[in-house]
């Protein structure tokens, strides 16, 4: 991302495949909703450490109206985006010294984060024979216990989900060995053919991590939110109260507005998958033919190892003479990453087609 500021800075395009956000604003209700507010007389001073009761009750509502899964309102609590969520979770759910197992390749603010605090990630190497998704199995040949798992379904890097008996099997392994389940939902809604299963459905033991960011569009908003285990709600209350306050206020009162905005919202989802096709369609013209399954989120997960072994250098390569700018795999997988590239396709459709014209005349002039 600073290597594509650069450029655009001295003048040059960017293609934006590297940023994991909409490129889309705010539904319209959500603006017009934060307008009034900001018109009104409410100072929009803070709210209390669990977020407003309209917003927690729509969340409450949002499980019923598209899982059919009873969550009580006591059990959300609202959080300064997803970033927040994790911090408050993870320090809720795990002591230092313990082990949080989670997929390799994966988000690389569980790791940063559950170091921070002092708990130790364990890394399970996954790869195309695993969906790169964890697997009981694997977590069976871990040579020493773990107090917490991870999953992400969909996925980021990969795209890759988990069918609701693997989320199952996991779900019951973790209860069976003392495990807590952490279930990364914030891709929840950005699925192609296949809707993703929640957690809740599954386990009242589960930590779920929700976000207004990717189906709601909000990135800027900075508002997330988790569905907390009973025996874990007064400890992120506490925390939150000393680490956030609450999250920002004029957000969750424009963030009740969101899901009225489904029509709209359903729209990006249309543009994600034309987008999804035409990489699927297009990727393999330009030499990146292996790629994980892109089930849901807007990634492509390719392994470019036929063409480096430094998907750093080749990202700048790319970057630089072609202007598309593309994110290396090494931040999801310090250990193999640098054998893959991840490409966004949350942009418009004209940029995705023209980013694809231009990998293609590009390997062609190799």
């Amino acid at each position: 991302m600073r290597a594509a500021a650069e450029r655009e800075a001295a003048g040059l395009e960017v293609l934006h495949m590297e940023v994991g956000q909409p490129s889309s604003g705010a539904p319209k209700g959500v603006v017009e909703a934060a307008t009034r507010a900001l018109a009104g007389s409410d100072p929009l001073g803070y709210t209390t450490a669990l977020g407003i009761p309209p917003l927690r009750s729509a969340i409450a509502r949002w499980y019923q109206d598209r899982y059919k899964v009873s969550v009580p309102e006591q059990r959300v609590c609202v959080t300064t985006g997803s970033s927040g969520a994790f911090q408050l979770g993870f320090l809720a759910a795990f002591d230092p010294g313990d082990r949080v197992a989670m997929a390799s390749p994966s988000y690389p603010a569980y790791r940063h984060t559950l170091t921070a605090i002092g708990v130790e990630p364990v890394e399970l190497p996954t790869g195309p024979e695993h969906r790169f998704q964890p697997t009981v199995e694997l977590l069976e040949k871990l040579d020493r216990p773990v107090q917490g798992l991870i999953v992400a379904s969909p996925a980021n890097p990969t795209g890759t989900m988990l069918s609701r008996d693997e989320l199952t099997a996991l779900s019951r392994w973790c209860d069976a060995n003392g495990v807590r389940l952490v279930s990364d939902e914030i891709y929840h809604g950005l699925t192609y053919g296949t809707e993703a299963v929640t957690a809740a459905e599954i386990s009242d033991r589960a930590l779920i991590v929700n976000s207004f960011s990717k189906y709601f569009s909000m990135t800027g908003w900075r508002l997330g939110w988790m569905v907390v285990p009973d025996d874990l709600i007064r400890s992120v209350e506490c925390l939150a109260q000393n680490l956030f306050i609450s999250a920002p206020t004029i957000s969750q009162i424009a963030a009740v507005a969101a899901f009225d905005c489904v029509e709209e919202l359903e729209g990006h989802i249309a543009r994600y998958a034309r987008n999804r096709e035409l990489l699927l369609r297009e990727l393999p013209k330009a030499g990146f033919g292996r790629m994980a399954p892109a089930d849901g989120a807007f990634y492509i997960y390719a392994d470019v190892s036929d063409m480096t072994d430094d998907s750093e250098e080749l990202a700048k390569r790319i970057l630089a003479e072609t202007g598309i700018a593309c994110t290396p795999g090494i931040d999801f997988d310090p250990a193999r990453g640098r054998r893959f590239l991840r490409f966004s396709f949350a942009g418009s459709e004209e940029t995705i087609a023209e980013a694809a014209r231009r990998l293609i005349a590009w390997r062609e002039g190799k």
